[in-house]
């Protein structure tokens, strides 16, 4: 659902934001009061440079940065994790699908299931803020396998988000497949009983979090489909190739890259991001409709 089966045509190098630009990019937001950065990918964790990287983003913390986290498939993460760690890096997204080895294999083209999980693990007892486990959940795909996710949390102190299955370009999507968050927590509920307990909801959440009575992690569901949360949302994205994204839905972008290799000033590209997320929709439109847009694929946007 992220990469097309057909793949995608790669960008040139020299397209794509150096990390002297990217490290400009975000302490032009943490001035402007961004306290928190999370780096997406296509895939992070195998940039050559994501350790030394980190540590540029921890420099800005006197500028007012309070967290640093990182999106990422989890295959090539273990050896890393400490090294990241300590450069900097408080949290951590890890996409898993299914903890089916077989079925793992099927969904991402590749094997390294146990690879994933162990990482999972890991990153936990080393420490991290947190430790997020993201399952987007498909219908006649790995619907069945939402309450041995929930039950990751009963030893670990991850937070298993539940996200609905939401339309990209390339990815085949189609309400037939969507499994709302009400169905996943009804299936929860039947499982678990009275044990479900709600969690009061974050300011700017995306997440609507639940909890197992004595388990140690917690669950949620990312409902961006059957219940939009655009009204609270605060997050924008800076994608690879230096295009400012306001909407994760939205098809209008914003070239902070081009900007900056013109010569642009700080208050420039300040002024810049501003008026884009002025003109930011009060809501995005509803699934049917996004189905029928053109967008980026998720590979080429960043989760």
């Amino acid at each position: 659902y992220c990469m097309p089966e057909e793949g995608i045509d790669l960008t040139e190098n020299s397209q794509l934001l150096s990390s002297d630009e990217i490290i400009r990019v975000a302490r032009i937001f943490v001035q402007q009061g961004v306290d928190k950065i999370r780096l997406t990918g296509g895939e992070p964790s195998i940039r050559k440079d994501i350790v030394d990287l980190v540590h540029g983003l921890d420099a800005l913390r006197p500028l007012g940065l309070k967290q640093i986290a990182m999106t990422t498939n989890g295959i090539a993460l273990r050896r890393k994790l400490p090294l990241l760690r300590q450069a900097g890096m408080n949290g951590l997204n890890i996409s898993l699908d299914t903890r089916n080895p077989r079925k793992f294999e099927l969904f991402t083209r590749r094997k390294g299931c146990e690879h994933v999980l162990r990482a999972i693990s890991e990153a936990s007892a080393l420490g991290y803020d947190f430790v997020k486990v993201n399952v987007v959940v498909m219908r006649g795909q790995n619907e069945d396998e939402v309450p041995a996710f929930v039950e990751m949390t009963h030893d670990e102190r991850v937070d298993v988000r539940f996200i609905e299955y939401m339309p990209f370009d390339g990815n085949k999507w189609g309400r037939q497949k969507l499994v709302g968050y009400r169905e996943m927590l009804d299936g929860i509920t039947r499982v678990y009983g009275d044990r479900v307990e709600r969690l009061p909801l974050e300011a700017n959440h995306t997440s609507k979090g639940f909890r197992i009575a004595g388990y140690k992690g917690q669950f949620g569901f990312i409902t961006s489909m059957t219940q939009s949360f655009c009204s609270d949302c605060n997050r924008v994205r800076v994608m690879a190739d230096g295009n400012l994204k306001v909407c994760l839905f939205g098809n209008t972008e914003v070239s902070l890259r081009d900007l900056m290799r013109r010569g642009a000033s700080d208050a420039e590209i300040v002024e810049t991001i501003s008026q884009a997320i002025k003109r930011k929709k009060r809501a995005h439109a509803g699934m049917d409709i996004l189905s029928q847009m053109p967008n980026r694929p998720m590979i080429k946007i960043g989760g």
